[in-house]
């Protein structure tokens, strides 16, 4: 009798690694198409083809259109597509690419439902934006406290570096022209880099949802991110851009915002960042097992007896 073979697994495609693209690319009032392994972005400028396997992040503002053989080409290639309003401020709807990866979901899981877990992430991104400053054995309450001042301190220091009168950070999420320049730059800047962080949290397969200083927000893991980074990249920038007198505010802090996060490695950061975070070097990424109530898990693939299961 010829021998019948079993089910072949099936391989997933494998991602192109995030910590080799670019950051990210904003486009707004264009046509996306697909061109080959490249994505075709028209508008009444000309034609440009950008490499899909370049970019992490693609804001799309208003007036832009994606074909469906852009989207199909931006999934195989692992892009994370963001729909946002104009300027960039505001978040609508996301994309995510597929990923093969658990380990650090359920790493980011296990450490937001225990406490002393939690409190212990919390210290770590406290530590990460105030590096000379014991805070290891301070409450929640204090080091939000702690945060609260330091960050305060930032702002009046380039406020008066920059000869620019602040009044603290306000803003209307629904008319992005109702604060000021400089809260307008942060607004701007900021999103450039939640756009990014979401890329990276997706891309290793982790939950945007799951935050640990922020909590009760689709996007709280996100913000957690992003805010490691505001202090040296977007609240600089931000300052700078307000004491000068430029036609489209904006549009400069994003291109001064890309430029930086390129610069500085962000990205990488991001991702070694993350990973020291939630205390894993690295996420199993091909490994799928059964749970068990008494040994945590098992090997999946095998046909248990009524006694083994028990």
């Amino acid at each position: 009798m010829k021998e019948i073979p079993g089910i072949i697994r099936p391989e997933l495609q494998q991602l192109p690694q995030v910590k080799d693209r670019m950051t990210f690319l904003y486009l707004e009032r264009c046509k996306l198409n697909r061109r080959d392994s490249a994505i075709e972005v028209i508008d009444d400028d000309g034609t440009v083809d950008v490499p899909a396997a370049a970019i992490s992040v693609l804001m799309l503002g208003p007036g832009s259109s994606i074909t469906h053989r852009a989207m199909e080409l931006i999934g195989d290639a692992g892009v994370t597509v963001i729909w946002v309003g104009e300027h960039g401020v505001r978040y609508y709807a996301s994309g995510r690419p597929l990923t093969k990866r658990a380990g650090l979901l359920l790493q980011q899981a296990r450490l937001v439902s225990n406490q002393r877990l939690h409190l212990s992430v919390v210290r770590k991104m406290y530590e990460m934006r105030f590096p000379n400053e014991d805070v290891s054995r301070l409450t929640l309450q204090q080091l939000r406290g702690r945060e609260g001042s330091r960050v305060r301190e930032i702002y009046r220091k380039l406020a008066k570096q920059y000869g620019i009168s602040w009044h603290g950070r306000e803003y209307n999420p629904d008319d992005f022209y109702e604060s000021n320049a400089v809260n307008q730059a942060l607004s701007a800047g900021h999103a450039c880099l939640y756009g990014l962080a979401h890329a990276v949290i997706v891309a290793l397969g982790c939950a945007p949802g799951l935050g640990f200083v922020h909590v009760g927000h689709e996007l709280s893991f996100v913000y957690d991110l992003a805010d490691l980074y505001k202090a040296e990249v977007t609240i600089p920038i931000a300052f700078e851009a307000a004491s000068q007198d430029l036609p489209d505010l904006p549009a400069y802090v994003r291109r001064k915002t890309r430029d930086a996060m390129t610069e500085g490695h962000i990205l990488e950061r991001m991702v070694h960042d993350l990973h020291y975070l939630l205390e894993i070097e690295e996420a199993e990424a091909d490994v799928v097992e059964l749970w068990n109530y008494r040994d945590g898990t098992v090997k999946n693939g095998i046909s248990y007896k009524a006694d083994e299961e028990s």
